[in-house]
């Protein structure tokens, strides 16, 4: 499926081709065809060999690799998936990952899956793949260890610390994620979760032998440019909540802040059957979004989200100081349009001067605020 996906972006079958034949001791094929899933249009590739079952160990695959003569990073990234699939079936079995025989995946037809993914991804100069959630089916498997639950041992230990997912609700039971896919995956991903901002050029879509009823069974590779998040791109984060113990609203709202939240506060509102609550509202820059919303979820009895896209309109700021009493105070200017409109004492130096002053902090503020004015020239 990675290989038809690869093809469908745009990646020249030559270059799959030449990187599985120089690592092939017997003459390996691509096919390539036009296939249908679900009703919608896929890109196949076959790999046609002779020796279909062959067991090899990593020790013996890493040879074949290491002579090849294989584009660096089409062999890097082809040595690291292998050495992960090593590592991991070595933790299942409990034996040395040099000696791991590999069944399935030992046979030329899985080796070329590996070489020609990792020949396309490293044709496509990858700075970042981002990988989403794993389907990895349900069910149970054959292989050459008898009868396997899904996700078999290998894909277990190869996702761990990874999101995955048994698969589409009403999915038939069947394996979604074999090892190969899983220690490709994981060795290419560079980070995990939704697609990021980016400016898509070319889609491919792949797909494998199965096409079940109830979803389409194929792999969406996105290739494109990251795309800037504009400065003053904002989202609003919202929840009602009406069991957290009031006396703890002061310390999320710091946290919160502290956590990059443009701004946080609180709005009483009475929800069903007359219970008092509050609506927590948090404006995000967009890049931050992701962490807040877990600083949420983690610091209050929060279980949901309204999110709101918002563009947001800020002034220009620098700080400045002024003097009371021989008390420095942090001052914040606003300009618009390189005009001074705005020139406001930062509250909290405010309180520190006035207690060092022994002075009430209305008198300190007024004194802060006029000696602001001077800022307006």
């Amino acid at each position: 499926m990675l290989l038809g996906a690869l093809l469908g972006a745009g990646v020249p079958l030559d270059t799959l081709q030449t990187s599985v034949s120089a690592v092939s001791p017997e003459p390996v094929a691509l096919r390539v065809e036009t296939v249908h899933r679900g009703g919608f249009a896929a890109t196949r590739c076959h790999v046609d060999v002779v020796d279909s079952t062959h067991h090899r160990t990593w020790r013996g695959i890493r040879s074949l690799l290491l002579a090849a003569d294989l584009e660096a990073g089409a062999r890097d990234r082809a040595v690291a998936v292998f050495e992960r699939l090593a590592v991991a079936e070595a933790t299942v079995h409990g034996s040395d990952p040099l000696d791991v025989s590999f069944h399935e995946v030992g046979a030329l037809d899985a080796i070329a899956d590996v070489v020609g993914v990792c020949a396309g991804f490293a044709a496509l100069a990858d700075d970042a793949v981002v990988v989403s959630p794993v389907a990895v089916g349900s069910g149970s498997v054959s292989g050459a260890h008898g009868t396997l639950p899904v996700p078999p041992p290998a894909v277990a230990e190869l996702l761990r610390s990874v999101p995955s997912y048994a698969g589409p609700p009403g999915a038939p039971a069947m394996e979604l994620c074999t090892p190969t896919g899983a220690a490709l995956l994981t060795t290419l991903a560079t980070s995990w979760g939704p697609q990021p901002p980016m400016t898509v050029g070319s889609i491919g879509v792949g797909a494998g032998g199965r096409d079940p009823e109830g979803h389409a069974n194929v792999l969406r590779l996105f290739v494109g440019t990251p795309a800037e998040v504009r400065q003053d791109a904002a989202v609003l984060l919202e929840s009602n909540i009406d069991d957290l113990d009031p006396r703890v609203w002061p310390q999320v709202i710091a946290t919160l802040l502290e956590a990059g939240a443009s701004d946080a506060w609180l709005t009483p509102i009475l929800m069903k059957k007359g219970r008092p609550a509050h609506t927590l509202s948090v404006l995000v820059p967009a890049d931050r979004a992701a962490v807040l919303r877990t600083a949420v979820f983690r610091h209050t009895s929060a279980i949901g989200l309204r999110e709101t896209a918002l563009d947001k309109h800020a002034l220009a700021r620098e700080m400045a100081t002024v003097d009371v009493d021989g008390q420095p105070v942090a001052v914040k200017l606003a300009r618009d349009d390189g005009v001074l409109v705005n020139a406001m004492p930062e509250y909290d130096d405010v309180v520190r001067a006035a207690a060092v002053l022994g002075r009430p902090v209305n008198d300190v503020l007024a004194d802060a605020v006029a000696a602001s004015r001077c800022f307006f020239g």
